[in-house]
This record gives structure tokens, sequence and C-alpha cells, in this order.
């Protein structure tokens, strides 16, 4: 069996390297000319860690990250509400682990070249088109001037390639651009010194306006550390096309925070402590019935692309990975069509997928700060007067239950 992944993103190398393990043919076609170690930090959950881990990547994760011990939802004073433990302290399989993202794009790239060769990664080649005769699949790419790069053939083709995905936008022709709910984030990443337990991930505020940090790698002088603004933006605003590099500016979200000052943290020293800032829109698109057609599917952002809550982007990209390489060989094994493993893949993820769209546009667990705010917006002395913790512990059990968290385990 032959597979074309166009896209080499996250999920893109973790099809590839799990494909591979199972004695697949595949070759990735990337539309950028040099993959560069790009972004900012990412939060891989503990059954994501466990793909990656069966790939052999474990040691190097261990290596470059920091493993999550605690997520601590508070207010916008900084007043703790909740502390769940994450990953091995909360009894996992696995750890969960902060990490760079052109970190862990490294990672993957460096092991896609190692394991199946520098020639199964084609760069600078961008899926034009695609024919699916039912018996095999001819891809069409070429450069980012839309020259003829190459024509590919194979099996199966999966479509990798994102939220703007050329894939995507050939089985649903009609569906047009994606959703924006009306917030934008900033994000970067500043050296300091570490805070609370030293592998802690913060999320303060509201829907309004919110602020996430945690750890990514160790450094000489301390830890870097990965930082994220949350604003709401006015009704009349307007969406800019969302890209990861966009550069952006502090004079439009610092005096926000400019009065965030924890007692562990100086929420605005930190912000202006980065050396780039990058701004991105929140976005996503409608869950869609269907991700296989014949011998063609979608894995990751192409397939589902969410709001990023609760750190599920790249994660439930990887679990896609693990679930299209278990489908294929077990279609290879028992000579059946490459179209009916395509299908069983999407009968595994499809729908988990589709339900984290639609819980991270409810905003996810992320309605604990919400109902805090309402409650008590200066604040409180006892969160008990507030709310009952029960409450707030069965809100973020359902939402992790519906991410998969308890399927840490990975089929060897």
């Amino acid at each position: 069996m032959k597979v074309t992944i166009a896209g080499g993103g996250i999920g893109g190398l973790s099809a590839a390297l799990a494909l591979h393990r199972r004695g697949i043919d595949v070759t990735v076609f990337e539309q950028v000319r040099e993959l560069q170690p790009l972004g900012v930090g990412i939060n891989l959950l503990p059954h994501a860690v466990g793909v990656l881990d069966s790939l052999g990547l474990g040691a190097a994760l261990a290596a470059n990250a920091i493993e999550a011990t605690e997520y601590v939802f508070m207010n916008r004073h900084g007043q703790e509400i909740l502390a769940d433990p994450r990953g091995l302290a909360a009894g996992y399989a696995h750890p969960q682990y902060s990490i760079h993202r052109g970190t862990l794009q490294t990672i993957l790239l460096e092991a896609v070249r190692r394991e199946l060769g520098s020639e199964r990664l084609r760069t600078g080649c961008r899926l034009a088109h695609f024919e699916d005769s039912g018996a095999g699949v001819r891809s069409n790419f070429s450069d980012r001037d839309g020259n003829p790069c190459t024509v590919h053939d194979s099996d199966v083709l999966i479509g990798a390639d994102g939220i703007h995905s050329a894939v995507r936008a050939a089985l649903y022709p009609a569906e047009g651009a994606p959703k924006w709910n009306g917030v934008t984030l900033w994000r970067g990443v500043t050296e300091g010194a570490p805070f609370l337990s030293g592998s802690t991930i913060v999320k303060a505020g509201h829907k309004d306006q919110k602020f996430i940090v945690y750890p990514i790698a160790r450094t000489d002088g301390g830890v870097l550390i990965n930082w994220i603004c949350n604003i709401r933006q006015p009704a009349e605003a307007t969406l800019a096309r969302e890209d990861w590099n966009r550069r952006g500016r502090l004079e439009d979200f610092l005096p926000r925070f400019a009065h965030w000052k924890f007692p562990f943290l100086d929420v605005p020293a930190l912000i202006r402590g980065a050396d780039s800032v990058y701004e991105f829109p929140t976005v996503d698109r409608d869950p869609v019935e269907r991700w296989s057609f014949g011998r063609v599917s979608l894995l990751g952002d192409a397939a589902h692309p969410m709001s990023p809550i609760s750190s599920n982007g790249a994660g439930q990209a990887i679990l896609d990975a693990d679930a299209l390489a278990h489908a294929l060989a077990d279609s290879l094994t028992a000579a059946t069509d490459p179209a009916a493993g395509l299908l069983d893949y999407e009968s595994r993820r499809l729908p988990q997928a589709a339900q984290l769209v639609r819980m991270n546009r409810q905003m996810g667990p992320d309605v604990i700060l919400d109902m805090v705010e309402e409650r008590a917006p200066q604040g409180f002395e006892r969160l008990e007067d507030v709310v009952p913790r029960d409450e707030l512990a069965a809100i973020l059990g359902r939402y992790k239950e519906a991410a998969g968290h308890r399927q840490s385990a990975v089929r060897s």
C-alpha cells in the first residue's frame, strides 16, 4: 500500500511515522521549501504522548519538554479556583508535556528523515488537484508560484494540509472561510524564573479576557515561558486571514493586562520580555459528516479545526495519525479495499473530534472561569461561598472524558 500525505505539519509527520511503522509506503509533500522550528508553545496530553512514545519519540520529548504536573484555573485576580493534576501526577500511563511547537516539529521531522529517508519528504510542493480513479489516486503538486512540481500516484491520499486544506476544499467546495468566535489571541515566549510548582499550567480570567501561561523548556537562566493573551473583540471587528506567524503589536493588547500582577508572576513584565509576539484569531469550522471519500481522507486541522481550548489541536491530530495507521494496516492485512480502511479510521475518530469542536465553541472547561467571574467579579475569600468544588470538578471531568484523556494506553 502506498500513501500520499499532503502536509508536513505535526499531524502529517506523525501519520507518516505511524504508517511506516506498520509497513506502509509513505511520501509526504509540504508546500514550504524549508521546514523551520517556528511558533510558540503547545501542550501534549498523555494520550497523544503515548502515541509518540510508541513511535520511539519518548526520550526526545522528555529531553526537550517540561513535564506538566498540574493545570490551575484562576480568576483575574490570581486566586486559585481549581487545581487539576496532570500526566503521571494524575495517574495516567504517560506524562503530559509542554513543549515549543517548533521543537516538536523538529523531533518529528528528524524521525521521518531518519526512518523513511529524506527522499520521502518533498518540500516546496503544494497539492494543486487530485483524481481518485477508484483503483488509486493521482495527486498533482505545484510550487508556491503555481508551476507544476510533480505528479504522484498512490493507493491513498491523506489531506493533512491544515485549516485551509486543498483536499478539504475539493471535497467541500462550497464550505467557505473558517468561522471566527470574536476572540483574538496574542502569543509569545519569554525567558524567566520558574513559578508555582515549576511545571504548572495556569489559565486565568474569563470569557472576554484570559491569560494562559506555562513553561515549555529549561534554559541556562531558568525556563522558557509560553504565554497567551485572549481578548474578545468588539462586535464590529473584522477577521483577518489567520496566520500562525503574523506579528502582533503590544499596544493592541498589553494595556488590558497592565494590572494583572499575581503573587507568583508579573504578567505585563513577562509580556514585555518577549522577543516577538504573534497574533491569531480563534477560528474553527463546522464539523462535517464525512472525512473519507473513496481513497481520500482528512486528518488534523484539515478534518476538524477547533478553537484552541485545553490543548487539543495537535493532540487530536496525533490521535488521528495513530487511528489511521491502525485502520489502514488492518485493511492491508485483510486484503480489503483501502477505502474500507479509511471508513474504519473515520468511524474511530470523527465522532469524538466533532464533539470536541462543539464543546470548544461553548468554551469547554473554561466555563469554570466564567461561573466564578459572574458570581464573584471582585474575587472571593472562600471559593465554597461562590461555587461548590464538586460542581467545578464535574464540569472538567466531562470535558476530559470527551477529549479522551482516559485513553492514555496505546495499542502496541
